[in-house]
């Protein structure tokens, strides 16, 4: 059983930042050429559980990356189109159970923002960087809102550790369309306060109001055309 799509192409360094379901900008056709092939391929393997198969798109053609037999980071917007629990349907395959039943419909449209704790700056050349800044969270104003679904380990006094990948906070906005789930996700942003450290909030809510972005034509190489015409000294 396949759960449709997603568009990752937001990314830093082949570093996701922003990911959305369903895919942009690609033919019914196409979609369901990618989705019968990874159903078919999981056949072949006989794999058990939940996995992602991900593929490069250009030019009408794609191309296969790798599968990880695992959920990702952006599963949330597979299950907030799709109203299917993923981890749920992973414990029932463990269990034995069938998923025969399970019959997926897409449902409107979401996106997630990876909230990472780290700070732009320039470096010796010129260049936008961003450099992790963990440490200790003084002040953090995460409000409940319809719509909005968080996975976060932010809170007052929680340490943000120097150790590990420095995603703090995975925000989902839904929407009844894409203009409608990236406005409540900036709309959401507006009003989150994190104090202590630094995060990259500043900068997704400049990129969820950005012309290029809300036109949804871009690609993997987005991020840096959009540093260079965004005011980044006013960033940092």
């Amino acid at each position: 059983v396949h759960l449709f799509t997603r568009d990752c192409s937001l990314q830093r360094k082949y570093q996701k930042i922003v990911e959305e379901a369903p895919a942009l900008n690609i033919d019914n056709q196409k979609l369901e050429e990618i989705q019968n092939l990874s159903v078919e391929a999981c056949k072949k393997l006989n794999y058990e559980g939940a996995g992602t198969i991900e593929f490069l798109y250009e030019n009408n053609d794609f191309y296969f990356i790798e599968m990880n037999t695992r959920l990702q980071v952006e599963h949330p917007v597979t299950e907030a189109t799709t109203g299917i629990d993923i981890v749920a349907e992973q414990f029932k395959i463990a269990s034995g159970e069938s998923i025969e039943a399970m019959v997926p419909q897409e449902i409107g449209y979401a996106i997630e923002a990876r909230i990472n704790a780290e700070r732009a700056s320039i470096d010796a050349m010129g260049q936008v960087t961003f450099q992790p800044t963990p440490g200790r969270i003084t002040r953090c104003e995460l409000p409940e809102r319809e719509g909005i679904t968080l996975i976060s380990m932010a809170a007052a006094d929680k340490m943000v550790s120097p150790f590990y990948d420095s995603l703090i906070i995975q925000v989902i906005a839904e929407g009844s369309d894409r203009n409608d789930a990236v406005a409540n996700l900036a709309s959401y942003l507006d009003d989150v306060v994190i104090e202590g450290i630094n995060t990259n909030i500043a900068l997704i809510k400049r990129i969820l109001r950005d012309e290029v972005f809300l036109g949804g034509d871009y690609d993997t190489t987005y991020l840096p055309g959009f540093l260079g015409r965004t005011d980044v000294h006013s960033l940092i």
